[in-house]
């Protein structure tokens, strides 16, 4: 997996562009910063959620334009580092997808909360609107690691008022008809049904900026 400073060296990789299919400037920017669920691992770049849902957007006729700055095998301290990255976008909204590698390779929990804090704090600096989805760990990581890990995403998002979603793989994790041959990520299927549920999150947040 790689390091943070690996995951900086893929700034390069993805340079902050649009989500695939998109070049018309818009009004609004919303970054989705993860890892490879973000990025869209083993997809064409116009599968990835991001891009799915910048589909719906369009569709909506809303003025915002996407940016995917997933970084496959990103843990929670690299999406830190990459943060003042982001921000030079000058984002309106950051959907934060990050943690998942933290708990795969059981690093401290500790560890996750503080830089998910930091991320968080960052952003209300800046002025930046945050949606903060959650992740699960399998059974086989111990119910105590396991709930300790889980409960960070809902306590920060309470304690931050942060949009909210608790499960970014919920109807996908574990369903062989909608991942990939690794069981782990998405295939073209899963990532439409991730993109539905993220929209089901995102769309009220887009809303609120329209109400401003």
């Amino acid at each position: 997996m790689p390091s943070v400073r690996s995951s900086l060296a893929c700034l390069a990789a993805w340079s902050l562009l649009p989500a695939a299919g998109v070049s018309a400037p818009a009004q609004r920017t919303v970054v989705f910063l993860g890892d490879s669920l973000t990025a869209g691992y083993g997809l064409a770049p116009e599968q990835a959620f991001p891009s799915l849902v910048q589909q719906r957007i369009r569709a909506a006729g809303l003025p915002w334009r996407v940016v995917n700055a997933g970084v496959s095998g990103d843990t929670s301290a690299g999406a830190r580092a990459r943060l003042e990255f982001v921000l030079r976008q000058h984002p309106d909204l950051v959907f934060l997808c990050i943690g998942s590698n933290d708990g795969l390779r059981g690093l401290p929990v500790a560890e996750l909360e503080g830089n998910l804090r930091a991320i968080l704090e960052r952003a209300r600096a800046a002025g930046v609107r945050v949606v903060l989805s959650g992740a699960m760990l399998p059974e086989n990581y111990g119910k105590d690691y396991r709930a300790a890990f889980q409960a960070v995403y809902p306590r920060l998002a309470k304690e931050f008022h942060a949009g909210f979603q608790p499960f970014l793989l919920e109807g996908v994790a574990m369903v062989p008809a909608l991942n990939q041959d690794d069981g782990i990520h998405p295939n073209a299927a899963g990532a439409r049904l991730v993109a539905e549920h993220v929209w089901n999150v995102l769309a009220p947040e887009l809303a609120r900026f329209k109400a401003r």
